[in-house]
């Protein structure tokens, strides 16, 4: 064998073993599995440290004022919609995937007959003997969170008129509940009269000014009239 072929073998098999070499670190470079400090994908998110910019707190409804407005109900009829796959409305409705509303307010949570109610339901039960309108407003509004472990997985709604609206169409299905009183309005101010406030009697003096001397009331010049002039002031 001449010393060109022995080259041209020795080159290609140190050629080959090069590309070898080069395929198995590229393969590295691209299939190999980086571990990472931090599962997950950072997302900054901007604390809320209330003032300006935080979400004014929910103030209780006043009940006695809400639940019997005709434009209540009904919108609760609309807003019920959400509820008609899980439950019935009817008097004497079956049960669904949750129990039958009808005449739900007032009743003992976790009572309806024929219904399979989560041990947390009946616990409710167990402490609050009366669905009352801030029970059911708190439980619609995050049934999960008001009640851990309930059976029922609806997220809740969030706005407080969608839950007043319902509760009124609730009240209107056989409730049992009383409507509280409506809460009385704060004591408006007496709005101020145009112009000068009228004297308490016709012919009255109007008080002197605060702190002047009675003196100086006493010779103070009478107002002119029609046919009279004003008289000159006296001189001190």
């Amino acid at each position: 064998m001449s010393d060109l072929t022995f080259n041209k073998i020795f080159g290609g098999v140190l050629l080959t073993g090069l590309v070898i070499f080069g395929l198995r670190e590229a393969s590295d470079i691209v299939f190999k599995k980086h571990e990472v400090e931090k599962a997950g994908y950072e997302i900054a998110v901007q604390e809320d440290v209330g003032g300006e910019g935080a979400p004014a707190a929910e103030v209780p409804p006043d009940w006695g004022s809400v639940l019997l407005l005709p434009a209540n109900i009904e919108a609760g009829k609309a807003v019920s919609a959400k509820c008609a796959s899980c439950h019935n409305f009817d008097s004497g409705g079956p049960n669904g995937t949750g129990p039958n509303l009808y005449g739900t307010l007032g009743k003992h949570p976790g009572t309806h007959a024929g219904f399979a109610y989560s041990s947390a339901m009946t616990d409710f039960g167990s402490k609050n003997p009366q669905w009352d309108y801030d029970h059911v407003d708190q439980f619609l509004k995050a049934p999960g969170k008001y009640i851990s472990g309930t059976k029922m997985t609806f997220a809740g709604l969030k706005k407080q008129e969608d839950r007043i609206a319902i509760i009124a169409y609730l009240h209107s299905l056989g409730s049992t509940l009383p409507v509280p009183a409506a809460k009385p309005a704060g004591a408006a101010p007496a709005p101020a009269a145009e112009g000068a406030a009228a004297p308490a009697a016709e012919g009255a003096a109007a008080p002197a000014a605060a702190g002047a001397p009675a003196s100086a009331a006493a010779t103070a010049p009478a107002p002119a009239t029609a046919d009279k002039p004003a008289a000159a002031p006296a001189k001190p």
